[in-house]
């Protein structure tokens, strides 16, 4: 069994592993970073530490958020380091069987099967894996 935070991004399911989130946090106030790429919405203030947002819709190449809809923040750490991984809502945790897990299909869109471990067929729908590790570039690091 793997436990997943399930988000949702433009109405698609992801699971987090339950292991890498360390807070979720509801909308926050966004500092710009100059020259950062677009995937990095910004620097947040978790209890006194700056943490890089990355807004998960662009790093998957879907259109923004509509004006006004909110963000949800997962926040993960990566290389030691803690970043905010925008999302549209929060769902809850899922215990899911390894007996249900498939690799990507080759349907997938490319961006998607590079960032995604595999998914999980359920009932009411997908549930795509993320690869917590595969979501970070370079570019996005150095902007950190």
């Amino acid at each position: 069994m793997k436990e997943f935070v399930t988000v949702t991004i433009a109405d698609q399911r992801f699971g987090i592993p339950v292991l890498s989130v360390q807070d979720v946090l509801t909308e926050q106030r966004l500092t710009h970073i100059p020259l950062a790429p677009p995937e990095v919405a910004g620097a947040l203030n978790l209890r006194g530490r700056t943490v890089t947002a990355i807004d998960i819709r662009t790093r998957l190449g879907l259109d923004p958020r509509e004006e006004g809809a909110t963000a949800m923040n997962v926040v993960v750490e990566y290389d030691g380091e803690p970043y905010s991984l925008m999302v549209d809502a929060v769902g809850d945790v899922m215990a899911l069987s390894d007996d249900d897990f498939e690799q990507n299909p080759i349907t997938l869109d490319q961006v998607w099967r590079e960032l995604a471990d595999g998914l999980y067929r359920l009932e009411d729908g997908l549930l795509i894996a993320f690869d917590v590790s595969r979501l970070f570039t370079e570019e996005i690091i150095e902007a950190a």
